[in-house]
């Protein structure tokens, strides 16, 4: 039986915890603020098309780069690239007519967009249909109010990201008494238990991804020189993660570089001022790492106008910005790029799994990408499933 595959609007605007940049303007993801509207949760059709070949991540991302991260709870990570449905299981799971939601705690980037893709085509290939995507836009009170819209609508599979993972575990705690099947983006709820209360987490390597950058920092300014860290001042596991595997690198295996400015940013906004405050301080800086891309292009301004045009700045996420200004060989000289559409597939074929009750692991990892601009393009290839835009390879002739 064929079916409809409903997907949730996607409203693209400038910023994500843990995702990449976008170019749209800002605007709201759900109409309502305090709830979730009938013509927010649907919006174009498109045919269900049950796979007639395995189902797995992309086979050109490296299958041999080594996963540093371990999963919010400890576990020892399994690379996405174990995962694999069989035509026949695609085949009886669409027998099964399940629907799926998709609950993001902030819909309007390139990381989100290139996720909701990744979930919404793969499970097209299962013949399940994805009744709605929405935007909790990093509110905790908005994010429960989307999952309780969700619930009414009786999903068999949520996939979400909880924007705290205290402050919303009420919310998934419903959906679990709902008998729904949870996976989970790069975090989960406090106390709940794989295997238990939910199927999977999966991220990406984002410890590996901060490894790329420290050795693409090292790398551009010699191995030797004083550089300054923007971290995230947040309880956020995969941020964390990310700016431990820089320092931890640069400590351990550049003894000639030297950390010398810290500093936090609580709101991706504040990119600038926290950049400014450190060029003022120090205005000898070689390098500065950045924790991902929408801050970093923030410092990017700040380093302009401080007459810092020699600055090496690397960070984590390939957005849209950060690649044009790499393209155009200017201050971004390397990064760590998440996946996140394989990252969206990797969690269809989790919920898939417990579809058909078959024994998923903890913890899921796809493997992280150092981005340079000699593979910039091939990069955006592989991070979003479509070429980069004009702009970014018209800047690399």
């Amino acid at each position: 039986m064929k079916k409809k595959l409903l997907a949730g609007t996607l409203v693209l605007s400038a910023l994500m915890f843990a995702g990449c940049n976008s170019e749209a303007d800002q605007s709201s993801g759900n109409g309502e603020e305090d709830g979730t509207s009938e013509e927010d949760l649907l919006a174009e059709e498109a045919e269900l098309e049950v796979a007639t070949e395995p189902i797995r991540i992309n086979p050109d991302i490296d299958d041999e780069t080594e996963i540093y991260s371990e999963g919010p709870q400890g576990e020892t990570a399994e690379s996405a690239h174990s995962l694999e449905l069989g035509v026949e299981e695609a085949e009886e799971i669409s027998e099964g007519e399940y629907t799926a939601a998709i609950s993001m705690h902030y819909a309007g980037n390139d990381w989100a967009r290139a996720q909701v893709n990744g979930l919404q085509e793969t499970f097209a290939k299962m013949g399940i249909e994805v009744i709605a995507v929405t935007d909790g836009q990093f509110s905790v009170e908005k994010q429960a109010s989307d999952i309780e819209t969700l619930l009414a609508r009786d999903p068999d599979i949520l996939v979400s990201i909880p924007v705290d993972p205290v402050s919303s575990a009420n919310a998934y705690r419903n959906a679990v008494d709902a008998g729904v099947e949870l996976v989970f983006m790069d975090n989960v709820p406090e106390g709940f238990s794989p295997g238990e209360d939910y199927v999977s987490v999966v991220s990406a390597d984002n410890y590996g991804n901060g490894v790329a950058a420290a050795h693409s920092m090292a790398e551009e300014i010699g191995e030797e020189g004083e550089i300054g860290v923007i971290y995230h001042d947040a309880d956020f596991f995969v941020t964390g993660q990310r700016v431990e595997g820089f320092e931890t690198t640069i400590k351990e295996e550049y003894p000639n570089i030297e950390i010398v400015e810290r500093d936090g940013i609580a709101e991706p906004e504040d990119g600038e001022e926290v950049a400014s405050g450190m060029f003022t301080r120090n205005s000898n800086l070689d390098g500065l790492f950045v924790v991902w891309d929408v801050p970093a292009e923030g410092a990017l301004s700040a380093s302009r106008t401080a007459g810092l045009d020699e600055l090496v700045v690397t960070t984590i996420d390939l957005g849209s910005g950060v690649a044009l200004d790499m393209a155009r060989d200017q201050n971004i000289k390397g990064l760590g790029a998440q996946l996140p559409y394989d990252q969206g597939v990797a969690e269809a074929i989790l919920a898939g799994y417990a579809l058909l009750d078959k024994e998923a692991p903890p913890y899921v990892a796809v493997p992280a990408l150092e981005v340079t601009r000699e593979n910039l393009l091939e990069s955006w290839e592989l991070v979003y499933n479509e070429e980069a835009p004009s702009e970014i390879q018209e800047s690399m002739e």
